[in-house]
């Protein structure tokens, strides 16, 4: 590999929490989410506002917010973000279907790749799942790709949950893998 191949590469995939610094670039990350699920068949899952600011600061202040992230010619940059949420969430108090057991559990909210690399929200739930081993998550019916993802990863579909933060469009595909 020549000097100027080695200057261009990609170093080291790594996770680590988000701080207030993060938050612009976060933000961009996730106008380029809505776009994508837009133009693939899924406006409506977080429209033009989810989420929602106040909800991406009150992660990132309670150290919720995972970023992989690697360095590319001398700079860290974000390729993907994750929201994991441990304790019971309220959401998912009601199932019209069954998880797996009542274990306790983690959950994985608000995914979102940077588009920079393949694999990155993969990778992401790859870590949760080796980090928790009891892990939860739920999308919109319309979200093909996060479904493939959650199935490819080994998720169980288990059931139809209902949003309590959204006055619309409220119906997601709950899952649920749980690493025995």
């Amino acid at each position: 590999m020549t000097q100027s191949n080695t200057a261009h590469k990609a170093t080291g995939r790594r996770f680590r929490h988000a701080t207030m610094r993060d938050l612009p670039h976060m933000q961009q990350i996730y106008a380029h989410a809505r776009a994508l699920m837009a133009a693939n068949g899924n406006p409506t899952q977080w429209g033009t506002e989810f989420p929602r600011e106040s909800v991406i600061i009150d992660d990132i202040a309670n150290q919720r917010t995972m970023l992989l992230v690697d360095t590319h010619n001398g700079r860290e940059r974000i390729l993907a973000q994750f929201a994991l949420c441990p304790g019971k969430d309220p959401t998912y108090e009601h199932i019209d279907g069954a998880w797996l057991d009542n274990d306790t559990y983690v959950t994985i909210h608000r995914i979102a790749s940077s588009g920079l690399v393949r694999h990155a929200a993969r990778d992401c739930i790859t870590w949760a799942l080796k980090h928790y081993g009891n892990v939860r998550a739920d999308t919109h019916p319309n979200n093909k790709a996060m479904q493939h993802v959650l199935e490819t990863a080994g998720f169980a579909r288990c059931g139809l949950i209902q949003l309590l933060d959204r006055p619309t469009d409220t119906t997601r595909i709950a899952y649920q893998r749980h690493e025995w």
